[in-house]
């Protein structure tokens, strides 16, 4: 559950943004920033800062007189996120493991319960909603904000994409993978984080 201090905006984006990934909102679909509030379900300027943050991530396109459309899905959209993320995410898991306050190790265990539960119940969605909290544990405990700034649009595509390409088998060991890289995290073993999430990114590339 959202903890009390969580801005509606990002409320009203976790929602939109589950709903874009987990295909709700099919790719290519055009829809109105009316029925987005209203989806998000947080009020009117929260809905809007979450649509102004989707479209900075070019999961919503704007199009002149016709409205939002949900980003269509590109052939060459998962070889494309991942070459980025294999390049990143290692350099991330090292900061995170080496930075990691001890808050932000703990969230992750969190994570990492959340995940596995997912494994036994084969919840797809679950799983999306574990893996947004994980990564945004790993963008808090980040110290370069310029670095995350890159992942952020990266991860939310990633999710997109692997849903809509996943089966029960990968999504196994995909979270076997999340948690070699909580673990090393939580041992604050910097290089072992990065040849987990290394590991991860292959598995994701695939």
């Amino acid at each position: 559950m959202p903890e009390p201090t969580t801005p509606l905006s990002h409320l009203a984006y976790r929602a939109l943004e589950g709903a874009i990934v987990t295909l709700k909102l099919k790719p290519g679909a055009m829809v109105t920033e009316k029925q987005l509030v209203e989806l998000a379900g947080q009020g009117r300027t929260p809905g809007r800062e979450a649509i102004q943050k989707l479209e900075w991530q070019g999961l919503l396109e704007v199009r002149p007189r016709a409205g939002l459309r949900i980003a269509a899905i590109g052939p060459e959209d998962h070889a494309d996120v991942m070459q980025a993320r294999g390049r990143l995410e290692p350099l991330a898991a090292d900061l995170v493991a080496r930075h990691a306050g001890e808050d932000h190790r703990r969230r992750l265990v969190v994570c990492a319960q959340a995940m596995t539960a997912c494994a036994i119940d084969l919840d797809a969605e679950g799983f999306l909603a574990a893996d947004t909290a994980f990564d945004e544990v790993m963008e808090d405990a980040c110290p370069n904000r310029f670095l995350t700034a890159s992942l952020a649009p990266l991860r939310t595509h990633s999710r997109r994409l692997w849903f809509s390409r996943t089966d029960d088998r990968r999504m196994e060991r995909s979270i076997e993978l999340h948690v070699r890289v909580i673990r090393a995290i939580r041992q604050a073993d910097g290089p072992l984080a990065a040849t987990a999430m290394a590991d991860l990114m292959d598995h994701r590339t695939a």
